[in-house]
């Protein structure tokens, strides 16, 4: 049997067995949710002292408090001048995002190849959803984002248990043919297993059913599926489309005011 059928059907049999290894959140992430759910004591102070202790995440938190898209006013030097220009919600969703950034890291080349390709794009989908939400709902933009940056995150496991035990993988497009198929089931549980709202737990799940209807205005996995459609060349009749009030297929270029949001947001996300 070839490695990339065994790698499937391990995946397959660790879902069913309930023994598959997810990603655990970095404790910056989760001492950032901590501190916020203690409302009434939770200062900019004590969320910069958390983030201080992974400098890298720090570092980049400034940069995008000091970004074009944010700038305004006196620069921010501080964590805690970035946190309190930031907010504390969007400080958090940042932090989920950079701490996610620093898994999706691989010593086999294929595999890290395929980690870089799912988080670039995570970025430009995370980018245009906060752009859609903004001109197109009233879903909160922030959210948005997030959901963006998690909507692959069912990959992980599925990439990680490649890189230990399936080091022989050499067909891409079996490996593909695995991530599209299971990482959607898998990221719900990932995102069950970290406490997410369940808002953005459906979004894996949800996004790539392209004849998902259900009552009500637009949800957050109509935005990630029409960011990802549309990102991706495809010009699908998404019933999402509709909840959006936007045409399949639609040139970003002859939107203006969603064509801007989405550049603002390109660059709070530090993508090239």
């Amino acid at each position: 049997m070839q490695s990339q059928d065994r790698l499937y059907r391990a995946v397959v049999d660790a879902l069913a067995r309930d023994r598959l290894t997810l990603p655990t959140l970095p404790e910056v992430a989760l001492g950032i949710r901590r501190l916020l759910r203690q409302e009434d004591r939770v200062t900019a102070a004590r969320l910069a002292d958390e983030i201080m202790r992974d400098p890298a995440i720090a570092v980049r938190l400034l940069r995008v408090a000091n970004s074009a898209a944010l700038r305004g006013g006196n620069r921010a030097d501080t964590v805690q001048q970035a946190v309190a220009r930031l907010g504390f919600e969007y400080t958090r969703m940042l932090v989920d995002g950079l701490a996610l950034e620093q898994m999706f890291e691989a010593r086999i080349p294929l595999i890290h190849s395929r980690m870089q390709a799912v988080w670039q794009e995570s970025l430009r989908v995370a980018a245009l959803a906060r752009a859609l939400a903004e001109q197109c709902t009233v879903l909160r933009c922030d959210q948005a984002m997030l959901a963006g940056l998690v909507y692959q995150v069912g990959a992980l496991p599925i990439l990680k248990m490649a890189e230990k035990q399936f080091a022989d993988v050499q067909s891409a497009e079996a490996l593909d043919h695995t991530l599209e198929t299971l990482a959607p089931r898998i990221g719900r549980v990932v995102l069950q297993a970290w406490d997410f709202p369940q808002e953005l737990v459906d979004v894996p799940a949800q996004w790539p059913d392209v004849a998902r209807t259900h009552g009500g205005a637009a949800d957050y996995a109509d935005v990630i599926a029409v960011a990802v459609f549309r990102l991706r060349g495809r010009d699908d009749a998404l019933p999402a489309y509709q909840k959006l009030d936007l045409e399949p297929g639609f040139e970003l270029g002859a939107q203006g005011p969603l064509q801007g949001a989405f550049e603002r947001a390109l660059e709070l996300l530090q993508v090239r």
